[in-house]
């Protein structure tokens, strides 16, 4: 008994002492990936609280003091609210705490970037007081959860525009290079009869003419008609699957062809001569558009006669909702990460564009030394970021609760109800008009910069 207690102890310790090891070492590296991993731990606790915590939280008399018990659903529904609480609590402190940072020679920038064991014990210690907080406190954030997950839906399509225009940008700036290089030879020839810059020039146009020119518009179409390919496709898919025959689903069928619609005002907006835009962020915007559509259809309860994918299931299998927490986990991780990193919406006033390009993790620890050897402007805002992950935390519970209206099967799974079939709708056309602004804003207010 006494060795397997001593050895017990010290693989504790050990075990410890790894994690203290390894979470430092990321920390050091790159905070975001530090911050992600906590993030992702606080939603997968969620998950498991939801599935398990409702008996403890019956037998606890300032949880539990209604004079008939609610439903198990509500418990559930509960204990995500309270872990979520907790999340939002300690990013938004953080958030508090890193603003106004500039440069690398603030004090804060080593929290951080460092103290991950004492930031973790917090972020343990918040979360566990938050069983301890009266149920009207959780009710109000419930209601606050609702518009705090719509600013980060907003945030999300922001990135997405953001990064559809820079893609189409980045390529037809290569086509003007090569342009410039056209004209540059074409002057070269004309002013010289010297043969070896004739045909250092011609060396030049074909070289770029391949790799710029020809490449990189027939990139343009390739991927513009992939996306309607695939848009189209995706479309007829709906059309099966939502729109089953012999039912009345006419708002299935107003979703689907208001979001057809949508994609051929998008390409033709674009295409206007007065608008000189492209079709690759129209078909890429409308691929996205489509696919909230599916979102939202897909989101559908499951007894609802129109919804021809689990219309037949009475529950869903462990995998598939392991799963579904996976694509959700990845997809709030990503919109925090590119949000924290993006350098047009968050970098500080004094802070170079050149931290959009700074990789999460340094190649060396010699690229590391040579940047702590000088302090230079931080590369993002601290405090917007954290800020992203508080708004996250909104949006996580909302999935994992249904947006706080799920009852019966649909507070099992994730991200299922009519209010996320609602949000997801709303979040499309929260798109389409956010493009559609992109595009005609320039030549509405031709003195602004956008």
């Amino acid at each position: 008994m006494w060795a397997a207690s001593c050895l017990a102890s010290c693989c504790a310790a050990c075990a410890c002492e790894a994690c203290r090891t390894a979470v430092g070492s990321i920390g050091r590296r790159s905070a975001r990936i530090a911050y992600c991993g906590l993030f992702a731990l606080s939603l997968l606790a969620s998950w498991v609280l939801r599935e398990v915590a409702a008996p403890l939280l019956q037998s606890i008399p300032w949880i539990n003091h209604f004079s008939k018990t609610p439903d198990r659903e509500w418990f559930e529904t509960d204990a995500v609210l309270r872990v979520s609480l907790g999340n939002f609590l300690f990013f938004t402190i953080l958030a508090v705490i890193m603003a106004g940072i500039k440069d690398q020679k603030d004090p804060r920038d080593k929290v951080h970037h460092g103290g991950w064991m004492a930031k973790i014990f917090c972020w343990v210690v918040i979360v566990f007081l938050m069983f301890f907080v009266p149920n009207g406190v959780v009710s109000f954030y419930e209601s606050i959860s609702k518009f705090g997950s719509g600013l980060f839906l907003l945030v999300q399509v922001v990135l997405l525009l953001d990064f559809v225009h820079g893609w189409n940008e980045n390529w037809v700036a290569k086509d003007e290079q090569f342009w410039s290089v056209v004209c540059l030879c074409t002057y070269f020839s004309w002013d010289s009869i010297s043969m070896y810059r004739v045909l250092f020039c011609s060396l030049k146009i074909c070289s770029y003419l391949f790799h710029l020119h020809h490449c990189r518009y027939m990139a343009l179409l390739v991927v513009s008609v992939v996306c309607y390919i695939a848009t189209f496709s995706f479309s007829g898919l709906l059309f099966h699957w939502f729109t089953p025959s012999g039912q009345d689903c006419g708002l299935n069928m107003f979703f689907i062809v208001s979001t057809l619609i949508l994609v051929f005002l998008f390409a033709i907006v674009a295409l206007h001569p007065k608008i000189n835009g492209s079709l690759l962020p129209a078909s890429v915007i409308g691929l996205y558009c489509t696919y909230l559509c599916y979102s939202g259809l897909s989101s559908e309860p499951r007894d609802y006669e129109c919804n021809g994918l689990h219309n037949h299931s009475k529950a869903m299998s462990t995998t598939s909702l392991t799963l579904g927490l996976c694509t959700t986990i990845l997809s709030v991780v990503y919109s925090a990460v590119r949000a924290g990193s993006s350098a047009t919406v968050l970098s500080a006033p004094d802070s170079p564009r050149a931290g959009a390009d700074k990789p999460l993790l340094p190649f060396s620890k010699a690229d590391e030394e040579d940047t702590k050897e000088v302090a230079k402007p931080v590369t993002y805002s601290y405090s917007f970021f954290h800020l992203i992950f508080s708004l996250a935390s909104m949006y996580s519970a909302m999935l994992l609760t249904g947006w706080s209206t799920s009852v019966g099967e649909s507070g099992k799974l994730v991200d299922v109800g009519w209010p996320s079939v609602y949000v997801r709708m709303a979040t499309q056309w929260a798109t389409a008009g956010l493009f559609i602004w992109s595009l005609v804003a320039p030549l509405l207010f031709p003195d602004r910069e956008f």
